[in-house]
């Protein structure tokens, strides 16, 4: 009998695997905090014999070569993986063994990236689990435009044909378990449910149910924004990342956040968008702990600018910690914890600002007030959706680099659900300009009687003179 286990990263919409025997097993593109994959094993009482990368990953730096270094195991990797680092290559048809009656082989399913590597377990020789990385995913296919603009069509195309593969060699009840799609940036498109076999896939997919000129026309029409943090990991996974230091750091005191504040330094804010918009230090950034805090924190901190780190519990500052560390982001160099009042020399360090919702806009619009509205949402979610008539379009993103496109005056702010919007707030007030965060869902606009609109392709936002971004 076998066994998989799942280890999901949810923040950066990833999945780890644990797959093996009564003796013995292997890991699947594990994450950078091995510690979660070791007391795992140790749950099933199974040597880790086999670490397996399907490929460079790049949204996260990978847990693989220090997880063999500390337990012993062989760690496999693609063979045309350009990595600086001793591993074992893996070519197609190549195989492994597990456990008893457990093997792993390695098919070749190129498309996510030129190297990418599947693998199937099996068992006696019959197929039982199909570990498919950024190949096929649930419901799409992971997205091919990461690695190098110029291969882009070919690996888009590639990710068809090697989705056709896997159909025509695995039978329809063997599952696929992929490491991408459930959130993460590295898929083409949002996972439809948690689980799938390849007979689902066969159904819906649309890599599997369309021919691959439409295919790959629509895949590459579809792509979203790729976070400006992605271009950092594949450089670190090829280098070999160093461990984890998930340490405790240093504490701060009100005078030592202060000059980290003035050189420049990033003071995060892990408290929730309520508590922050309450009373928070003046030049502060709210990243919520919990969602998507090291995509979005990753995404748009200058990179390699320390990071100091603002909670109400150590538990919060050590659960940050482990997410950021997970994208590349080093040690904080401090934190603090507690009373935000005790995070200030003065309470005039402490800023506020007002929060709302959609139907708070639509009254202040009655009022005969002209706010300016800004939209965070990325280009994607603005053209599916539509935006408020008269609103200014800045994605999140690139909001830090391009705060003075933001018209003067005050500034309601919204996104999708009131997450980036709070972001985006925290900036806006730490450049010191007067700000309303809406936390509301975007479904909620038209509702309170905003007039909804989609931009014509093409045409400039409104106020920021720019066209909307190809996705």
């Amino acid at each position: 009998m076998f066994f998989v286990d799942t280890m999901e990263t949810a923040g950066l919409g990833n999945r780890s695997y644990l797959a093996g025997g009564r003796h013995s097993a292997l890991v699947v593109d594990p994450p950078r905090d091995i510690d979660r994959v070791i007391a795992a094993a140790a749950r099933r009482g199974v040597r880790i014999a086999l670490v397996v990368e399907t490929h460079l990953h790049n949204d996260y730096v990978t847990g693989g070569l220090e997880l063999a270094r500390v337990t012993g195991a062989a760690y496999l990797v693609p063979a045309a993986a350009p990595v600086s680092f001793d591993r074992v290559p893996v070519a197609d048809g190549d195989t492994a063994p597990v456990d008893e009656s457990l093997t792993l082989r390695a098919m070749a399913t190129p498309g996510h990236t030129p190297h990418h590597t599947s693998y199937v377990l099996e068992e006696d020789g019959r197929p039982v689990a199909a570990f498919t990385g950024g190949s096929l995913l649930i419901g799409s296919v992971g997205r091919p435009d990461l690695v190098e603009p110029r291969l882009t069509p070919v690996l888009a195309r590639a990710q068809h044909a090697s989705a056709h593969r896997l159909a025509a060699e695995l039978d329809d009840a063997v599952p696929v378990l992929p490491t991408h799609g459930f959130g993460s940036f590295c898929s083409s498109a949002q996972a439809d449910g948690h689980t799938t076999t390849i007979g689902a896939e066969r159904a819906r997919n649309d890599a599997l149910v369309k021919d691959v000129d439409t295919f790959v026309a629509e895949l590459l029409a579809g792509l979203d924004d790729v976070p400006a943090y992605y271009a950092h990991m594949g450089p670190a996974n090829a280098a070999g990342p160093d461990p984890v230091d998930l340490t405790p750091p240093a504490r701060a005191d009100a005078e030592q956040i202060a000059r980290r504040l003035a050189a420049g330094e990033w003071v995060v804010d892990l408290r929730s968008r309520v508590a922050f918009a309450e009373g928070h230090v003046a030049g502060s950034f709210n990243f919520e702990g919990e969602g998507q805090l090291a995509t979005y924190l990753a995404w748009l901190i200058p990179w390699g600018r320390p990071v100091a780190l603002l909670a109400n519990t150590a538990a919060d500052v050590a659960h940050a910690q482990r997410e950021l560390a997970r994208v590349g982001i080093g040690r904080p160099v401090a934190v603090a914890t507690g009373d935000p009042r005790t995070w200030v020399r003065t309470t005039d360090e402490l800023r506020s600002f007002r929060r709302s919702d959609f139907a708070g806009l639509a009254a202040a619009r009655e009022r005969g007030e002209q706010p300016v509205i800004l939209d965070v949402r990325r280009d994607s979610e603005r053209r599916a959706a539509g935006a408020v008539v008269g609103s200014v379009h800045l994605p999140v993103h690139e909001l830090p680099k391009r705060l003075h496109d933001v018209p003067g005056g005050e500034v309601w702010v919204h996104c999708a659900g009131g997450m980036r919007a709070a972001i985006a707030a925290s900036l806006l007030d730490a450049a010191d300009r007067e700000v309303v965060a809406v936390d509301d869902g975007f479904a909620a606009a038209e509702a309170a009687g905003l007039t909804i609109a989609a931009p014509a392709t093409g045409a400039p936002d409104s106020k920021t003179g720019t066209a909307p971004a190809a996705a």
